[in-house]
């Protein structure tokens, strides 16, 4: 591979191509929770509604693992462990987690809550290699937490007790992930990452298989609804298999840096997609904590990674 890409500046045509790819695709993995909403209505569990979403996802993401390790040299027992181990926590754990706590609370409050996901890996990058926070990174968090429990407060008023079970389990979810991002770069560098996504999420999608064969009669499978099939055919599709595609197409043509600022769309297309698909509340508080959390996690990440080189 030449060395060409990381010396020179993009040309215009990559930045647009590339912030149109890194764009569409922190949209659509919005998408994921409004899928899994409207799932719900049609009485379907979390276990089995996993299920067939990684069902439906595995033979994507064995094709991108086989195509992704052509040429490539043979995996090692090293290799098959931490890809096992990153695979229960960033793609299985992180996903049933998620899943689970959307039954409790709002979409909206969901893709907040997982938008602290750089601020959970600051904190462990801090507790496992001992890297320094900022005073300002410090100032960020505590503003990006204020406006979760802003929207939380708000949320709790009408969805009641279950709302701190579900802004649980998805926080459980963040962190899982998070732990993901922060043992993966061993993993990352020795195996390139669209072939590290590929397997890991094999693994986990063979995870939510098993679970589901453990946890309900086979015969469950088959006493869905309609919808819930075709959701997840979508979901598998649109907001779980071509959002990471076009993710690492985008970070290719625009670095990392920047692509990680597009997924500030993130949160906003997601409350508007609940305003406008499922109904669900838009006030002045879900505003002002939106607001905070991005503006939290903006400055966190703008003003990490010159920490974590150090």
């Amino acid at each position: 591979m030449s060395d060409t890409p990381s010396v020179a500046s993009p040309s215009p045509p990559h930045i647009a191509s590339g912030l149109l790819l890194a764009s569409a695709g922190s949209i659509a993995f919005s998408g994921k929770a409004i899928i899994v909403k409207l799932a719900y209505r049609h009485g379907v569990d979390a276990v089995t509604l996993i299920m067939y979403r990684m069902l439906f996802a595995l033979p994507l993401f064995l094709a991108l693992a086989w195509w992704a390790s052509r040429g490539k040299p043979p995996l090692t027992r090293k290799d098959w462990l931490g890809i096992v181990g990153l695979g229960f926590t960033g793609y299985y754990l992180a996903s049933f987690l998620d899943f689970w706590g959307l039954q409790y609370v709002s979409a909206s409050l969901e893709r907040l809550i997982l938008y602290l996901n750089p601020t959970l890996v600051l904190v462990l990058g801090w507790f496992v290699y001992q890297r320094r926070i900022t005073g300002l990174q410090a100032a960020a968090m505590a503003v990006s937490y204020a406006g979760v429990l802003l929207v939380f407060g708000h949320e709790a008023d009408f969805a009641g007790p279950n709302a701190a079970l579900g802004a649980l389990l998805v926080f459980g979810s963040a962190i899982s992930y998070a732990i993901y991002l922060v043992y993966s770069g061993e993993l990352v560098k020795r195996l390139g990452s669209m072939r590290l996504v590929g397997l890991a999420t094999s693994v986990a999608c063979i995870l939510c298989l098993l679970q589901f064969v453990l946890l309900r009669p086979l015969d469950a499978a088959t006493a869905v609804a309609p919808e819930v099939i075709w959701l997840s055919v979508l979901n598998a599709t649109l907001c779980t298999f071509a959002p990471v595609i076009m993710v690492m197409m985008g970070i290719e043509r625009i670095g990392a840096g920047l692509a990680a600022q597009t997924g500030m769309i993130g949160p906003m297309s997601t409350i508007a997609m609940g305003v406008l698909i499922l109904d669900e509340p838009f006030n002045g508080w879900i505003i002002a904590g939106t607001v905070l959390v991005v503006s939290g996690v903006f400055l966190v990440t703008r003003f990490g990674s010159a920490s974590a080189a150090k």
